[in-house]
């Protein structure tokens, strides 16, 4: 059995979606055993690093 590095969600992450780009940002960690891949336009969201500015 393969062993996968499990990523660790934490609170103020900010996920992307890299088809529209919507962003958002995590408030409620949920601390389930399984990760919860975030959905957005039929793709799982990747985290950013970037910093977003509000208009």
């Amino acid at each position: 059995m393969k062993k996968t590095k499990k990523t660790e969600i934490k609170k103020g992450t900010k996920y992307v979606c890299k088809v529209c780009g919507l962003t958002v940002t995590v408030d409620n960690v949920c601390g389930c055993a399984e990760a919860h891949p975030i959905i957005c336009c039929g793709t799982e969201m990747v985290p950013t690093k970037k910093k977003i500015t509000k208009k």
